[in-house]
C-alpha cells in the first residue's frame, strides 16, 4: 500500500501551510507559546492540523509485526483496523488541539456467533507528528496498538479536512468571560457528576486556599496543548507489555512459535532503526533486560551445559543489534556513554552468556565456594605474613647480636695472636654464612607471599558492542567515501598504465584508477555497513561496501605480488635461520622452506613478521592477534554483510525481495519468499571502469573472502556455525549466473591459486587452516564449462586436508596423533563434515573427467593421496562406479571403471587391519566392480588376496563369486578361462585354510570339491590343524558332518573323535548346542561298527557329566544294539559294552541331584520331581538299580527333611 498524503491541494500550498508544516514537525507548541505572547487562532489551527502523523507506514509499524502493509488481510491489528475504516465504523471524530478522540463501532459477528455490536471510545495524543499516547475502552493487552486505534488514526490521515478541528481548550477558555466560565464548569460537572464531582470539589477547595500549590503556580495544565518541551518525545510504546510479552516467549522455551515471535520483535527493532525511531534502542533495552532475567541461564550455568542452539541464535541477534545501535553515525557522545554504561552493567551479570559459545566455567555455587576458599586462604596468608615478619625481625636481631659478638671475639684474638690468620679468616666467614642463610630465608618468604595472577573474565555477547562504542566516524577519508559517489583522487589517471612491474602500496587511499579504498579490519567494516543499513543509510552503506570490496581486491594483489617476490628468494636471506646450509642438505628447496615458514609464522604464532613494517600478507605488525583468526575473522559474517549490501543493489525492480530484507546472518534459514532473487547488472555509480557492476563486485568480494586462509575456530558450536555460514554464502553465490559471473570466478580463482599463504588455494597451507572443499567445489562447477583446465587446477589444489594428513603422518611415525585433535589447535568437531565435502569434491572431479584420461589420472591420484577416511573413499568409489556404468548406458567407461576399482582396492587395504561395520559391503562391492571390469581384475584380487581380504572373506564371498555360474555368464568366459579362474580360487582356498584353519576349513573344502587333488590337500590341511588343536569342537563337528555328506565316514569319524576330546559338558548344561553333535557322533560310531563305538564311549564318559545327555545316549545305544523297532519296548538291561556308560549316567544323576538340591527354590520343585522320574527310569536299567534309587531317595529324605513341601511331593510321587 503506498502512503497517502493527508491533504492534496489543487493550488500550491500557502506560505502559512508550508511554515506550519515545518514548525509542527520540529518545534514543541509550548515553545511557540513562550516565544510569542499571542498566537493568532488561524496559525494555531494550521499548526495543530499538521502536527498529526501523515504517513500510514508509521501507523503500521506500531500495529503489526509486518515490515510493510500487506496486500492480503491477515489477522493483524493494522489489517483489522483498515477493515473497520473501510466499513465506515469510525464516528464522532473530534480533534481538540493535540488530542484526537472518536468512537469505533465494532459490527456484530456472523450469525453463528452471538456477539452483539459494541462501541469503543478511543483517544489519541500526539505531538510533532508522533503519537505519544493511546487509550481504548477495549482494554487490549498487547505490545502493539489495537485495531480501534488504527482505525481512528487512519481516519484522521485520510480524512483530515473533514475532521472537526478545535484549538487547545485553554485558548477557548481565554475567550470566555466570568459568567461563561461559571456556566461551562457547572454544565461540565452536571454532565459527568458521577465521575468528576469529587475531583471538582477537591480542586475548588485548593483554589479557595490562598497558599495552596495551585495558587502558587502561574497558569494551569492543558492536556490538549501538547506535552512539555523537555518531555521525552517518542512514539507511544507500552514498556510493560513489551516486558511481559518477551518474558512469556522466553518461558515457552524453544517452541517454534516463541522463537518466531522473538525474531519478529527483533525485526521490528530493525524497522524502527531504519525509520530513525528512538524507540528502537528503547525496545531493545527492555528485551535485553528480560533476556538476562531468563531463569534458564542460571540453570545452564549451574549445570555447566551449553544453551540450546535456538536460544544462542537469539542472543547473537541481540548482540548484533546492539553493535548496530552503538555504531549509529548520528548518535552523540552522550548516547554512547549511556549505552556503554548499560552494556558494562549487563556484561557484569553472572549469568550473561559468553561470546564464545563453547566456553565452560564453574557453576555459580562452585564459584562462590571458590571465592570463600580464596578469602580464607588470603586470611591464612595474612597471618603467615605477620608470623614471618615477626620471625624475620627476631632473626635480624639475633644476627646483629651475633655479628657484634663475633667482631668482639675477632678483635680479642687479633690482640692475642697476630699470626693466626687462618683462624681469623674462619671467624670472618661466619657472618657471611649467616647472611647468606638470611637472604635465602627472605627469598623463600618473598616467593611464598607472591600471589597468583588473576584470570581475566571471559568476553560476553555484549563485548563486541562495547568495542564498537570506541569506533569513530570522524575520519575525513571515510566521510568523503560516505558523502558521495564522485569522490576520487584527481591526481590518478583515468586508465592505469600498462606497466606491470610497479610495486603496489599496501594501504593506499586510492587505487590506480583514483577510486577510494577503505582499509580496515573486515569485521569492523562489516559492522559499519550493517549499522548504516540498519539506520536507513543504504546509499552510504553501498558506497562503503564498494570501497571495502575494492580494498579486498587490492590487498589480494599486494599479497600476490609480495608472495611472488618472497618465493623468488628476496626474503631468503633476511635472517640466519633462513640461510641455505649448503648444497648437501639444501636440494634446491630454500624458497619452499621460506614460504612454509611464512605460513607458520603467520598462522601459528599469531603475529606478523617483525623484520619490516608489513608482512608478506600485507598486514601491519599488530593486525593479527591470536584471536583474530586472520583479517576475515573466524566467521563469515563480515563477508556476508559486504556481499548482501552489494547484491541488494542489483535486485530487479519487480523482484519481491527488493524491499528491505531481514538480516539473517544469525539465522539458519532465510525468509521463504517462494521465489529466488533475480539479479541484474547495475553499473557502479561514479566508477571509471564501465564494466564494473555491483553484482560483479559482490561476487568478487565473496570469492576473495571465502578464499582467504583462516584458522579453524575452536569449539563445537563455532565450527558448526562456520560450516553453516560458508554453505549459506555459497548457496547465495550459486544463484548468480551468466558469463560475467564465470569471468569473475575465473579471475578470482587465478588470484587465489597464486596468492600464497593468504589464500586457501595457495601452494602451502597451515595444518590447522579451515578446509576449503565446499568453496572449491563451487568454483570447480562454475569454471568447468568455460575453463576446464583452471577448474581442475582449483579442484586438485583444494583436495588436501592438512590436519588429517598430519595426524596420519604422526600416527605412522609412532607419535600417536589423532585426526580430531592435532597440533595443539583443539578438537576438530566437524571432521566428518570436512571429509564429506572432500569426498564430494573428489566425486565431482572424477565425474567430470570421463573423457580425459590425464585429468582422470590426476583426480584419482589426488583422491588416493588426500582422502584418508575409508567410509568417504568407499562412497567416492561407489560414485565413480555409477558414473562409469550408468544403468541406462549401453557401454561402460573403462578408465573410470578402473579408477573406481583402484579406489576400492585402497579402501580394502585401509580397512583390512581395522574394524569397520561396512566391511562386508565393501568386499562384495569390490567383487562386483572387478566382475564389471573383467577377468584380469578378478584374478588380480584373488592372487593378491592377503593384501585385501581376511582368509574368511577370501574363501567366502570372493571365492564363491569367482566359482559361480552367473559370473561366467556375465563375463562370457570360455572353458579354459573358467578352469583358470577356478584353479585360482582353489589355490586361494588352500592358502586361506593353511593360514586360518578355524575360519576357512569348511569353506575351503567347499571350494575345492571340484578337484580331487585340491580336495585331498584341503582335507590334509584341515586334518593337520585339527590334530594341532587349532579347531574348536563345533568347527570339527561341522567339518565331520560335511565329510559324512561327501561319503567319507572314516574321515568324519576321526574328526568326530577329535571333537569329542575337545568337548566338555557339565551337569547343568542340558541345553548345550553340542548335544545334537554328540548324538550324531555316537550314531556315526555305532553305524561304523562296535570297535568305533567302544572307542567313542570312554571319551563320552570322560567329557560329559550331564545326566540327561548320558541317559539319552544310553537308551539310543540300547535300542540300536537290540535291533528292535519303535513299537517294541527297549531291553531291560544294556549289553556289557555299555555298562561304563550306564554307571557314568547313574553317578551323574546322583551328583546332579545333590547339586540341584543345594540351591533349589520352591518354584523349581515340580521340575526337580520330573528330573527324579527320569533318574528312576535310568536306574531301572541297572541290575540293582531300584535299590540304588531307593537308597538315593532315603538319603534325600534324611538330608533335606526341612524342605517339607518338597519331601511331600517326593513321597507323593515315589512313595
Amino acid at each position: 500500500m503506498s502512503p497517502r498524503a493527508c491533504c492534496r491541494p489543487r493550488a500550491p500550498p500557502t506560505l502559512l501551510d508550508i511554515t506550519a508544516k515545518i514548525v509542527a514537525a520540529n518545534i514543541p507548541f509550548q515553545r511557540i507559546e513562550e516565544r510569542y505572547e499571542r498566537i493568532p487562532e488561524p496559525v494555531q489551527r494550521r499548526v495543530v492540523y499538521w502536527s498529526f502523523p501523515r504517513d500510514e507506514r508509521d501507523i503500521c509499524m506500531y500495529s503489526s509485526l509486518a515490515r510493510a502493509p500487506p496486500d492480503d488481510h491477515r489477522n493483524i491489528a493494522f489489517c483489522r483496523g483498515l477493515k473497520l475504516l473501510e466499513a465506515g465504523c469510525v464516528e464522532n471524530v473530534l480533534q481538540v488541539g493535540f488530542h484526537l478522540s472518536g468512537v469505533v463501532r465494532a459490527p456484530a459477528a456472523v450469525p453463528p456467533c452471538s456477539e452483539p455490536e459494541r462501541l469503543f471510545r478511543v483517544t489519541v495524543s500526539f505531538d510533532r507528528c508522533k503519537i505519544t499516547g493511546v487509550t481504548c475502552s477495549c482494554e487490549a493487552r498487547d505490545i502493539f496498538w489495537c485495531q480501534h486505534v488504527v482505525a481512528l488514526a487512519l481516519y484522521r490521515i485520510r480524512n483530515a479536512d473533514s475532521v472537526r478541528l478545535r484549538v487547545p481548550i485553554s485558548e477557548t477558555l481565554l475567550q470566555m468571560d466570568r459568567q461563561q466560565l461559571q456556566k461551562f464548569v457547572q454544565y461540565l460537572i452536571s454532565e459527568h457528576h458521577t465521575e468528576v464531582l469529587p475531583t471538582a470539589q477537591r480542586l475548588a477547595d485548593e483554589v479557595l486556599q490562598a497558599r495552596s500549590a495551585i495558587n502558587r503556580i502561574c497558569g494551569a495544565p492543558d492536556p490538549t496543548a501538547g506535552p512539555p518541551p523537555d518531555a521525552h518525545h517518542a512514539w507511544h510504546l507500552d514498556e510493560q507489555q513489551v516486558c511481559e510479552q518477551v518474558r512469556a516467549y522466553l518461558l515457552q522455551g524453544t517452541y517454534y512459535n516463541a522463537n518466531k515471535q522473538l525474531n519478529s520483535l527483533f525485526s521490528k527493532v530493525r524497522e524502527m532503526l531504519r525509520a530513525q525511531d528512538s524507540n528502537g534502542p528503547r525496545m531493545l533495552m527492555l528485551m535485553t533486560e528480560q533476556f538476562l532475567s531468563d531463569p534458564r541461564l542460571l540453570l545452564w550455568r549451574n549445570q555447566n551445559t551449553p544453551m540450546t542452539e535456538k536460544c544462542r541464535q537469539l542472543w547473537e541477534q541481540l548482540g548484533a543489534l546492539w553493535v548496530s545501535i552503538v555504531l549509529d553515525p548520528g548518535s552523540n557522545k552522550h548516547h554512547r556513554l549511556q549505552w556503554r554504561h548499560l552494556l558494562e552493567k549487563w556484561s557484569a551479570v553472572e549469568v550473561c552468556p559468553t561470546e564464545d559459545p563453547d566456553y565452560r566455567s564453574f557453576p555459580l555455587y562452585a564459584r562462590e565456594r571458590e571465592r570463600n576458599e580464596r578469602d580464607r586462604d588470603r586470611d591464612h596468608r595474612d597471618r603467615d605474613r605477620e608470623r614471618h615478619r615477626d620471625r624475620e625481625e627476631r632473626d635480624r636481631e639475633r644476627l646483629r647480636e651475633r655479628e657484634e659478638r663475633d667482631r668482639e671475639r675477632h678483635r680479642e684474638r687479633l690482640r692475642r695472636d697476630i699470626h693466626s690468620h687462618s683462624e681469623s679468616s674462619d671467624e670472618e666467614s661466619r657472618p657471611n654464612n649467616y647472611e647468606r642463610e638470611y637472604r635465602r630465608a627472605s627469598k623463600r618468604l618473598r616467593l611464598h607471599n607472591q600471589r597468583t595472577a588473576t584470570h581475566l573474565a571471559p568476553r560476553t555477547v555484549f563485548h563486541k558492542a562495547l568495542d564498537a562504542v570506541d569506533i569513530s566516524w570522524e575520519n575525513d577519508h571515510l566521510k568523503n567515501i560516505l558523502g558521495g559517489d564522485e569522490y576520487s583522487d584527481p591526481d590518478k589517471p583515468e586508465k592505469p598504465s600498462g606497466s606491470s612491474a610497479t610495486t603496489l602500496q599496501p594501504y593506499p587511499k586510492f587505487n590506480e584508477l583514483g577510486q577510494p579504498l577503505w582499509h580496515e579490519h573486515l569485521p569492523v567494516v562489516g559492522a559499519r555497513i550493517e549499522a548504516l543499513r540498519a539506520h536507513g543509510r543504504a546509499p552510504a552503506a553501498l558506497r562503503l561496501a564498494v570501497s571495502a570490496a575494492r580494498a579486498m581486491r587490492h590487498r589480494q594483489e599486494v599479497a600476490q605480488q609480495r608472495w611472488q617476490s618472497v618465493g623468488a628468494g628476496e626474503a631468503s636471506s633476511s635472517g640466519d635461520s633462513k640461510a641455505c646450509s649448503g648444497p648437501e642438505t639444501c636440494s634446491g628447496n630454500c624458497g619452499e622452506r621460506v614460504k612454509l615458514s611464512l605460513v607458520c609464522a603467520h598462522m601459528d604464532s599469531g603475529a606478523c613478521q617483525s623484520g619490516g613494517a608489513t608482512c608478506a600478507l600485507s598486514h601491519t605488525q599488530r593486525c593479527i592477534g591470536r584471536d583474530s583468526r586472520c583479517w576475515t575473522g573466524w566467521t563469515l559474517e563480515a563477508i556476508w554483510c559486504v556481499y548482501e549490501c552489494l547484491a541488494d543493489a542489483c535486485l530487479a525492480p519487480d523482484d519481491q525481495r527488493a524491499s528491505p530484507r531481514l538480516h539473517t546472518a544469525y539465522l539458519d534459514e532465510e525468509p521463504n519468499t517462494g521465489l529466488p532473487p533475480r539479479y541484474q547488472h547495475v553499473p557502479v555509480a561514479g566508477s571509471k571502469n564501465p564494466e564494473e557492476t555491483y553484482l560483479a563486485l559482490a561476487l568478487e568480494a565473496a570469492l576473495l573472502g571465502l578464499g582467504m586462509q583462516r584458522m579453524l575456530p575452536s569449539g563445537l558450536y563455532a565450527q558448526e556455525r562456520y560450516c553453516k555460514q560458508e554453505e549459506r554464502l555459497i548457496s547465495q553465490l550459486q544463484r548468480v549466473e551468466g558469463e560475467a559471473a564465470a569471468g569473475v570466478c575465473g579471475r578470482a580463482a587465478g588470484a587465489l591459486l597464486a596468492g600464497g599463504p593468504a589464500s586457501c588455494l595457495g601452494a602451502t597451507v597451515h595444518p590447522r587452516s579451515a578446509p576449503a572443499h565446499t568453496f572449491a567445489r563451487y568454483l570447480f562447477l562454475t569454471l568447468l564449462p568455460a575453463d576446464p583446465d583452471l577448474a581442475y587446477r582449483v579442484g586438485l589444489r583444494a583436495m588436501r586436508l592438512p590436519m588429517v594428513e598430519e595426524a596420519y603422518a604422526l600416527d605412522a611415525g609412532g607419535a600417536g596423533g589423532s585426526a580430531a585433535s592435532v597440533g595443539g589447535g583443539g578438537a576438530w568437531h566437524t571432521l566428518q563434515h570436512a571429509e564429506q565435502q572432500q569426498a564430494a569434491l573428489a566425486s565431482a572431479l572424477l565425474g567430470a573427467a570421463r573423457g580425459s584420461p590425464a585429468r582422470l589420472r590426476a583426480a584419482l591420484a589426488a583422491a588416493q593421496r588426500h582422502v584418508r577416511s575409508a567410509a568417504q573413499l568407499f562412497r567416492l568409489a561407489q560414485d565413480a562406479l555409477r558414473h562409469a556404468a550408468p544403468p541406462d548406458a549401453p557401454h561402460h567407461h573403462r578408465d573410470l571403471l578402473a579408477a573406481a576399482f583402484e579406489l576400492g582396492l585402497q579402501v580394502l587395504r585401509m580397512t583390512l587391519a581395522s574394524v569397520n561395520w561396512r566391511r562386508r559391503e565393501m568386499v562384495r562391492w569390490l567383487v562386483t566392480c572387478a566382475t564389471e571390469l573383467g577377468l584380469d581384475a578378478l584374478l588380480s584380487i584373488m592372487q593378491n588376496w592377503y593384501e585385501l581380504f581376511t582368509p574368511t572373506e577370501a574363501t567366502g564371498p570372493v571365492a564363491a563369486a569367482a566359482m559361480s555360474h552367473a559370473t561366467a555368464l556375465r563375463l562370457g568366459l570360455t572353458f579354459e578361462q573358467q578352469e583358470k579362474l577356478s584353479a585360482c580360487a582353489r589355490t586361494l582356498a588352500l592358502q586361506c585354510a593353511a593360514k586360518d584353519p578355524p575360519g576357512c576349513a569348511l569353506s575351503a573344502l567347499s571350494v575345492c570339491e571340484g578337484s580331487a587333488g585340491a580336495f585331498e590337500a584341503a582335507c590334509a590341511a584341515v586334518g593337520g590343524a585339527a590334530a594341532r588343536g587349532a579347531l574348536a569342537s563345533s568347527q570339527l563337528f561341522a567339518v565331520a558332518r560335511y565329510m559324512e555328506q561327501r561319503g567319507q565316514p572314516a574321515r568324519a569319524m576321526r574328526l568326530a573323535t577329535l571333537a569329542m576330546r575337545n568337548l566338555h559338558l557339565h551337569y547343568n548344561q542340558d541345553s548345550h548346542p553340542a548335544i545334537a553333535d554328540i548324538h550324531w557322533a555316537v550314531a556315526l560310531a555305532h553305524s561304523l561298527g562296535r570297535a568305533e563305538l567302544q572307542a567313542m564311549l570312554p571319551l563320552l564318559v570322560k567329557n560329559v557329566q550331564c545326566a540327561p545327555v548320558l541317559s539319552d545316549v544310553l537308551r539310543r545305544c540300547c535300542v540300536a544294539a537290540a535291533g528292535c523297532s519303535r513299537s517294541r519296548p527297549p531291553p531291560p538291561r544294556p549289553p556289557t559294552p555299555l555298562r561304563p556308560l550306564l554307571e557314568a549316567a547313574l553317578r551323574a544323576y546322583a551328583s546332579t541331584t545333590h547339586a540341584r538340591l543345594a540351591h533349589i527354590s520352591p518354584r523349581h520343585y515340580a521340575d526337580f520331581v520330573d528330573f527324579l522320574g527320569k533318574a528312576r527310569d535310568t536306574f531301572a536299567l541297572a541290575h540293582d538299580g531300584p535299590h540304588q534309587f531307593a537308597a538315593l531317595l532315603q538319603e534325600i529324605k534324611l538330608k533335606y527333611k526341612g524342605k517339607k513341601k518338597l519331601m511331600f511331593l517326593v513321597k507323593e510321587r515315589f512313595g
